[in-house]
């Protein structure tokens, strides 16, 4: 199934920009061809294009599934950009791909990158979200300090990983589809002590995602499919 992009407004779709170009110019669709599209929202609709401009495509909607890929679970994670960032990106996709409603982007003592191309990793997660034909696209949050971020009101399970000494619960048996969960996951050199501390105060649990010491993108990703594992 080819997927595509747009906004869907009384009936009728709006493909704009790339996902226009790629379907005319590569994929030569025409009037009266059908196309389907997510708005990124969750509902994936069924259309037949009616004009084509030199930007946009319009097509009408003839049927639409509502909660299309649905992921049984909310799952949001706070994590440092690596300083190669397509590791990073890479976490994007894969934890996409698997299952993920948001992502933290967040600044730590210890970070190695201190700036996004957020636009360019929104494109990241909507490809994602059509190769796995997914009718939601994941939210990127701003990028933030850590020290603002814990702040941020949430509904759910928190935690934070972290290789500090200390009693810690193990995320892998601990991840809940019922409850929606927030899971912080820090830089190549951790969490300092006192990032650990207000995240304590603030109501996140320290976790463990196991005996090996992880890369950060790898740690993300053992958080989202110990979720993943367990629909």
């Amino acid at each position: 199934m080819q997927l595509f992009f747009g906004d869907v407004l009384d009936n009728t779709a709006i493909i704009q920009a790339d996902e226009a170009r790629h379907a005319v110019k590569v994929l030569r669709k025409k009037p009266g061809d059908p196309i389907q599209l997510i708005n990124g929202k969750g509902s994936l609709y069924h259309c037949e294009i009616v004009e084509i401009h030199r930007d946009k495509v319009l097509a009408k909607v003839l049927e639409e599934h509502k909660d299309f890929g649905h992921i049984p679970y909310q799952l949001h994670v706070a994590i440092c950009p690596t300083k190669n960032i397509d590791r990073f990106e890479w976490f994007l996709e894969k934890a996409t791909e698997m299952g993920i409603s948001s992502v933290y982007p967040i600044l730590t003592k210890h970070s190695e990158r201190t700036n996004i191309k957020a636009e360019r990793l929104e494109r990241i997660l909507l490809s994602a979200a059509k190769q796995s034909l997914k009718g939601t696209v994941p939210t990127l949050h701003p990028l933030q300090k850590f020290s603002s971020f814990i702040e941020t009101p949430f509904t759910g399970l928190k935690y934070i990983a972290h290789c500090a000494k200390g009693e810690k619960l193990n995320f892998l048996a601990e991840a809940n589809p019922n409850i929606p969960t927030l899971v912080c996951i820090g830089p190549e050199g951790d969490f300092n002590a006192d990032e650990i501390n207000m995240a304590a105060k603030t109501g996140f649990l320290p976790i463990t995602l196991g005996s090996a010491r992880l890369r950060t993108e790898t740690a993300g990703i053992v958080a989202v499919s110990a979720m993943y594992g367990k629909v």
